[in-house]
């Protein structure tokens, strides 16, 4: 296996080439038209999952037309194959898309999140979560994942420090190798799948916390403290490098010939391709650097081989080519990069290898009980003990139990960002039903939300049952007290919901919602014993809570699994030992 892993980074790296690939693609190349190769540098939205902006892409004739080379976030794979039939039978040179999707702690079977997962200092464990991410994505016709992303976050105000690591550039660079080698594999199986270093590059040190900030910074800095986990993901064989929204050095991540060509080709040897973050080379306009013509122009030149959403490439790369700004070479070179992706992912030689499996085969690879086992030990060793005043833990499943807080009986308190390809049906325990399983016919739960996730409102979609619903707070206040009155303990679900970190969603206050900590206090002052699982996606405040609360687990957001899982730890069938990666 580790030969195998090492042969598909050598080839990726570009120290050795393919030479059967190297003539199979050249032929292809000959073959095509300007317009066609431009094509397989355009990226575009599937429909079903928005990540960035709608757009309306006509898709099937796009694709007939060989003018789409890949699409993201269409999930399903009847979809997969509908779209790739088009792709294959209709099209004039029948090449394969590339399908993508946000797989970035789990497919159906959701791990902690990102964050999280670091806590459990336990690299093998995390590759393991890669590949049952990847045997479910590939399952349902996903070929691509946007993970890893190893940005090395300070910040805790930034959303996005709940997808990656932590702090420190060491262990990042581990967890990024254990999970481009959990998705790909060795690209020899059907389940491999192929991931996408991300986000290239600083974007964790975006200025104030601020999503699609600015990064200014020396470049011993860089290599030292930043560089480190991008570098190892590259050692890996990471077959694809996501390019981000800011700033280095005064130029665009996207057109920073410094960062793609100067640092990851040549000095690190990639030798894989490059896609933008969605509508990446449009959005340099907002940073100060022209129009959309003018931005492809940059990104070309610099090494990006792959436009997400903008539709620069295909708007402009022709005009460019004729006004003498952009060579055919250099288009050439992209396509190249893109299509041996293909070519290596098996796709040229089965286009539906990830799309063609019955229902009853696929259902020996999605949210199975083997997987649920797994992601449920897993998530109990990304548990944070923070504080244990008299060893109140474990409680005895005997007990009274009062569960008060809004994550207590929601599924959104468990599973956290980026869980788009989530079961439409509730398939997930909430805290509230795993507790009452574990204390059944010997304790009894008594449950109230006890007050709104945060005093403005829910900031949630409507119309889906996991989310948190909004509560009339004087009457939820004093169902929580009733409840708190007859128990023997009460276990506090509280902290952040899903939609407070993850992207565009930064914070200014680090401490428990107003709303929530008044709750809090007004149980404190019952004298019973109190522990707090603390639900967060970042490092968080807990000033007033270490002082006043017996007992404080940190459970981040711990995916499918959660519910059994705090179980677990909370009446002490497995033990807390999870370590933090933040400051």
């Amino acid at each position: 296996m580790f030969f195998a892993i090492v042969v598909a980074a050598v080839a990726f790296a570009g120290s050795a080439r393919d030479k059967k690939m190297d003539a199979f693609i050249g032929k292809l190349l000959s073959r095509m038209t300007l317009s066609e190769k431009i094509g397989q540098l355009n990226l575009q939205p599937g429909g079903d999952v928005s990540t960035g902006g709608d757009m309306d892409t006509e898709l099937g004739g796009l694709i007939a037309r060989g003018e789409l080379g890949a699409v993201l976030n269409t999930v399903g794979r009847d979809k997969v194959r509908a779209m790739q039939q088009i792709a294959v039978e209709k099209s004039r040179l029948g090449i394969p898309l590339l399908v993508g999707l946000d797989v970035i702690h789990g497919y159906q079977t959701i791990f902690p999140i990102p964050l999280a997962q670091s806590c459990s200092w336990n690299p093998e464990a995390i590759r393991q979560g890669a590949r049952i991410a990847a045997e479910e994505a590939t399952s349902d016709g996903i070929d691509w994942t946007y993970s890893p992303m190893v940005d090395i976050a300070l910040d805790a105000r930034w959303g996005r420090i709940a997808e990656g690591a932590g702090e420190d550039p060491y262990l990042g660079g581990l967890i990024a190798q254990a999970l481009v080698r959990g998705y790909q594999g060795d690209f020899t199986s059907v389940h491999d799948l192929m991931a996408c270093l991300k986000h290239y590059a600083l974007y964790g040190a975006v200025e104030a916390g601020r999503d699609y900030n600015t990064v200014d910074m020396s470049h011993l800095r860089m290599f030292n403290q930043y560089f480190p986990p991008y570098k190892a993901a590259v050692e890996a064989g990471v077959g694809s490098v996501m390019t981000s929204f800011n700033l280095v050095d005064g130029e665009h991540a996207t057109a920073n010939r410094w960062l793609i060509d100067d640092v990851l080709r040549r000095s690190w040897g990639f030798g894989g391709f490059i896609v933008t973050d969605y509508g990446s080379i449009a959005e340099m306009t907002s940073h100060g650097f022209g129009d959309l013509k003018h931005n492809t122009e940059l990104a070309m030149k610099a090494g990006t081989d792959m436009d997400m959403c903008a539709r620069g490439y295909v708007q402009h790369l022709e005009a460019l080519v004729k006004e003498g700004k952009i060579s055919k070479k250099q288009i050439d070179d992209a396509c190249r990069r893109v299509l041996e992706a293909k070519y290596v992912m098996g796709l040229f030689s089965d286009p539906y290898r990830h799309c063609n499996m019955s229902d009853a085969e696929q259902a020996k690879h999605l949210f199975t009980d083997a997987h649920r086992r797994v992601a449920r030990d897993f998530t109990a060793e990304t548990f944070v003990l923070l504080k244990n005043e008299g060893q109140l833990l474990p409680l005895r499943k005997d007990a009274t139990i009062a569960l008060i807080g809004p994550n207590g009986d929601t599924t959104d308190g468990l599973l956290g960002t980026w869980c788009v390809s989530r079961p439409k049906s509730d398939a997930y325990p909430t805290l509230r039903q795993a507790m009452e399983k574990a204390v059944e016919g010997r304790g009894k739960v008594l449950y109230a939300q006890g007050c709104n996730i945060a005093p403005y409102g829910r900031m949630r979609r409507a119309g889906a049952s996991w989310y948190i619903p909004e509560v009339d707070s004087e009457k939820a206040r004093r169902e929580a007290m009733d409840a708190a009155a007859k128990a023997d303990v009460i276990v506090c679900a509280m902290g952040e919901c899903a939609d407070f970190s993850g992207e565009a969603s930064s914070r200014v206050y680090l401490e428990m919602p107003d709303v929530q900590r008044e709750l809090l206090a007004d149980l404190v002052t019952l004298g019973k014993p109190v522990v707090l699982l603390h639900f967060s996606g970042r490092p968080t405040i807990l000033t007033w809570e270490k002082e006043h609360v017996d007992a404080i687990l940190n459970v981040w957001f711990g995916g499918s699994e959660a519910g059994d899982a705090i179980c677990d730890v909370l009446f002490g069938d497995k033990v807390p030992s999870g370590k933090l990666t933040t400051s």
